[in-house]
Order: C-alpha cells, then structure tokens, then sequence
C-alpha cells in the first residue's frame, strides 16, 4: 500500500535553504483558490500572488492599475486553499513608495488581512530601507530586481536589463543592498542571462528568474502563459505547457451549439 507523503509547510527559511542544499526553486503565479489547490498538490514550492493578476485577469494595460483592495482580494482567495507553499503576495505600485511607515503598514495588511507568508518588492538600493524595516516587523520580504515591471512608464516599455555596463553595476549594486537589508530571496526578471548566472554565484540568497536563463536557484512563470490561456499573448521567457485556451474556447462553442440545436440539457442533465 503506497504511503501518503505529508508535505511541511514551506517558509521563507527554507526556501532560502534550498539555495545551500541546490534545490531548484519552483514558483508560479495565482489568483484563486482552485489553482491554488491545484498548485499546491503539485508540489509547487512558492505560490506567488503577483500584480500580474491585473493584466491576465482584470484586463488591465499594466500593473501600474492594481490596487491594494484588489491584491487583498486575491490574496485571500488563494490562502483560503491552505497551501503548503510559502505564499508570497506582491505589493503594488504606490503601496509602498511613499515612506518606510506606509510600506510596513500594508506589508501587514497583506500578512494579516491577507494571510501572506511573505511579501514582494520591486526595487534594490532605494527600497532597501524599506526592506529592512518590514523584515524587522516580522514579515519576510522577497526583492525583484531587472526588469521593473511597475516602472514601466518611467522606462518607456520592458526591456532586458543587464546589457550595459550601468545596468550590470547598478544590478550588482541593488542585489547586494536587498541581501544587507535582511531578503530571503530575490526575483531576477529579464536579466542578461550570463549575468544572471554571475549574480546568483555572487549572492547568498536564492535568485527566482524569469526570462533570465537556466543558471538562477529557482524559476518562476506567470501561470496564464503556461497554461496557453492568453493567445493573442507569448511572451519569449514562456514555454506553454498546454493550449487551455484552444480547450475552452472549443468547449464554450460545443455547449452553445447544443443549446441552439436542443441537444443540452438531455436525459442525463434533467430532473423529473
């Protein structure tokens, strides 16, 4: 009889951890309880609850938009499944940039309201106060450095960083700020992937990339593009692992083709 396998709760020690054991990090993004299930039951080691969620799910042009009401709302959804995954939530644009008391004041909405284990922030050396200051509250802060995605009007658009020699002294500069000020971890985004490996080989916290090569701790995918969810949307740091998209959209026009036809409900879906 095969045994059932109980899974520890994973936490931000750990996942730190994992880095000095060479374990490779597995993250994607949720939304939602069921995939938070479904996550969870994967094995998924960090279920991250990112901004994301305001340009594959509110339709949102970007994640400049979302709101705190709006994460917080997610946020609950997903902690609702119980994971054992280290849930960490993103903080969004202007929750935290206007001083170090508003930043710690919603990194505790989001453990407390929201039942985050952690939390995210964009940003290296300007936000590394902040950063320490929440660590100090008690929370566990995850870094995001490369690629901002909430800078992007301020950038004019996304773009891989770490090509030029400011960008590669600047990266190097921000990774070692978030590490002093206490980050258990912190995402690479589009990062020059020769670069990437160097930052991680330089760091004692784990790195997570996405669209920065093989050589980081961990990897993370925002979850609509794994699964093909979004067509008309592909971006190059993506491998689709499935064309959900095709799947449903096929479905929707089976049941309205029954309908119209008188074949739904039948027999079987009837109640005398």
């Amino acid at each position: 009889m095969k045994e059932t396998v109980i899974r520890k709760k994973i936490t931000a020690p750990a996942v730190r951890e994992m880095k000095r054991a060479r374990m490779r990090i597995v993250a994607l993004t949720c939304a939602d309880f069921v995939t938070s299930r479904l996550l969870d039951e994967a094995g998924v080691d960090v279920i991250l609850v990112g901004d994301s969620l305001g340009t594959t799910l509110l339709g949102y042009e970007s994640t400049v938009s979302v709101t705190m009401r709006e994460m917080l709302h997610h946020l609950k959804a997903v902690t609702r499944a119980r994971p054992k995954a280290l849930v960490v939530a993103d903080m969004p644009f202007g929750s935290y940039h206007q001083s170090i008391a508003q930043a710690v004041r919603n990194a505790v909405r989001m453990a407390r309201e929201g039942g985050a284990d952690a939390v995210k922030l964009e940003g290296g050396f300007a936000q590394a106060e902040k950063i320490r200051a929440i660590v100090e509250t008690g929370i566990p802060v995850m870094a995001h450095l490369g690629l901002l995605p909430q800078s992007v009007l301020r950038e004019g658009g996304y773009r891989v960083q770490g090509r030029t020699a400011a960008q590669v002294r600047d990266l190097r500069r921000d990774l070692r700020a978030v590490e002093r000020a206490g980050a258990f971890a912190c995402v690479l985004e589009y990062v020059r992937a020769s670069m990437a490996r160097k930052l991680t080989a330089q760091t004692s916290i784990p790195t997570i990339g996405i669209g920065s090569g093989l050589h980081c701790d961990g990897q993370v995918l925002v979850t609509s593009d794994l699964l093909g969810l979004q067509a008309w949307l592909t971006p190059k740091a993506a491998r689709k692992y499935a064309d959900l998209g095709s799947i449903m959209s096929g479905a929707f026009k089976q049941f309205a083709r029954d309908v119209r036809e008188g074949d739904f409900p039948g027999k079987e879906e009837s109640f005398e």
